[in-house]
Formats: structure tokens, sequence, C-alpha cells
């Protein structure tokens, strides 16, 4: 295995994780803001599953996301 070619297309792999996730949590806040739904909420749930079926890999991420 080239362990630099696969750090690197990890890296790449997370920031694109990273970016995409933090764009789409924003939207779905605004628009749940918008609509009411978050009415009296300081801090949202959030969860993530981390899933590579090629080597077995399935890991949940739990976390709190404040929203105010």
């Amino acid at each position: 295995m080239d362990e630099d070619a696969f750090n690197m297309s990890l890296r790449k792999f997370l920031k694109k994780v990273g970016v995409t996730s933090q764009r789409e949590i924003e939207q779905a806040v605004r628009a749940a803001h918008e609509n009411g739904s978050l009415s009296g909420k300081s801090s949202v749930q959030a969860k993530v599953t981390l899933k590579i079926e090629a080597v077995g890999l399935s890991y949940d991420i739990d976390g709190e996301i404040n929203i105010s």
C-alpha cells in the first residue's frame, strides 16, 4: 500500500465530508428555524455513521450542536 497516496486520498475525502456536512447542517437548521420547529431549543443532537463496507467498518459518532 502506498501510504502517501492513501493519506492524501483520505484527507481529501475527509475534507469533502466536513465541508458538505457543514453546508447541509447549516441549511437544515436554518430551514427548521424559519418554520418554527426549533423554537425554544438551544441545541440539537447529531449522529454520523461512517461506513466502509469493503473493510467491514461501521462507526457511529454522536454529538450535540449548539444553535443559540
